[in-house]
């Protein structure tokens, strides 16, 4: 380890080998940081979280502090849970969760840049990208892959497909589909995400399957009940197709259109 001499460790931290802390960083709590993890300096880190492997925490990020929900009862034991491979830059802040026993939880190789947020009961899951001042409202998901722009604003309990991209001050109110190309204010759906398809290797007669789904959805005038049925009906289904289907199936907010 290497702990610069003006950093504060709370006795109750568990800190991995070859894990690094810089000047002025405190961590306090019940904090667990896994191995070779490095945070730099001025970093709060707090609260019941857990922190994995190799993940990089730049200057100024807060992590773990009690949520911004005026119902939080703040000696409950929530949690931020977080897994491996992320870069975390400079003034992120990542709050835990509110209900007791409930989590904030983010996955494995993430990038949130500088001044996202993300907010109590959070789930984000692996290879997502938050752009520049983007912020998750509380129970927000993002899944695998989504993409958010700089600026982009979800709604509490919205969730973001996986591969979906979301663009630059979007204003998202209803769930965006998975593999979308989503912008605007309110947001709305322009596409697929045939960039984002292609680097994630997905096979171009998958691709071509979903390019039909998204026109029965979002170009045929059918509502979302009739546009399903007619792609079950006409479209051989594929793991990606099926997967299209179930999220907007149990969609709570609806999906943006």
């Amino acid at each position: 380890m290497t702990i610069h001499n003006t950093a504060v460790i709370s006795p109750g931290a568990k800190i991995s080998k070859g894990v690094k802390i810089g000047p002025w960083s405190v961590i306090r709590g019940n904090v667990k940081i896994g191995k070779n993890t490095e945070i730099a300096s001025n970093v709060v880190i707090d609260g019941w979280t857990s922190i994995g492997e190799n993940n990089k925490i730049f200057p100024g990020a807060v992590i773990g502090t009690v949520p911004q929900d005026v119902k939080c009862n703040d000696d409950d034991r929530t949690y931020v849970k977080i897994g491996n491979g992320n870069i975390i830059r400079e003034y992120v802040t990542i709050n835990r969760a509110t209900e007791p026993e409930t989590a904030t939880v983010v996955g494995d190789n993430n990038f949130f840049m500088a001044y996202t947020h993300a907010a109590h009961n959070c789930k984000v899951g692996n290879g997502v990208t938050m752009v520049n001042f983007s912020g998750l409202s509380g129970h927000s998901i993002l899944e695998n892959g989504c993409v958010l722009a700089g600026m982009v604003g979800i709604h509490q309990g919205a969730r973001v497909g996986r591969l979906a991209m979301v663009g630059g001050l979007s204003k998202v109110v209803k769930d965006i589909p998975p593999f979308a190309r989503a912008d605007g204010h309110p947001t709305r759906i322009y596409g697929l995400n045939i960039i984002g398809l292609t680097r994630n290797n997905i096979p171009a007669p998958v691709i071509e399957k979903l390019k039909k789904a998204y026109k029965i959805l979002f170009r045929s005038g059918m509502n979302t009940t009739q546009a399903l049925k007619k792609i079950e009906e006409e479209i051989p289904l594929v793991d990606e197709l099926q997967y299209l289907i179930n999220f907007i199936r149990v969609s709570d907010r609806g999906i943006c259109k």
